[in-house]
């Protein structure tokens, strides 16, 4: 059953940096503010949710899987506040992209 557990940590932790490095990579090459954006929230609410999906097998109880969903809650609501305001304020400061 260990084995299952650490392949599934393996797993979802590897994946979850995959999705990191493609909303890099997306942060890097994509042309404007408002892709950029999207590319970078989208995969990092993706891997972050992977990476907490497979350390919650290893959280030593049950108070330390709440504490690791409540990281991943506030990250998705601060990435959801944030995204649009930082959208906007490029918007404003250069109209034409």
């Amino acid at each position: 059953m260990s084995l299952l557990a650490d392949a599934f940590t393996v797993i979802c932790v590897v994946a979850g940096v995959g999705f990191f490095a493609a909303g890099t990579a997306g942060l890097l090459r994509f042309p404007d503010t408002g892709s950029r954006l999207h590319a970078l929230t989208k995969a990092d609410h993706l891997g972050l949710g992977l990476i907490v999906l497979g350390l919650l097998p290893r959280a030593e109880a049950l108070g330390g899987a709440f504490r690791l969903l409540a990281i991943w809650a506030l990250v998705l609501l601060a990435s959801a506040a944030t995204g649009p305001l930082l959208a906007r304020v490029a918007q404003r400061r250069d109209p034409s992209a």
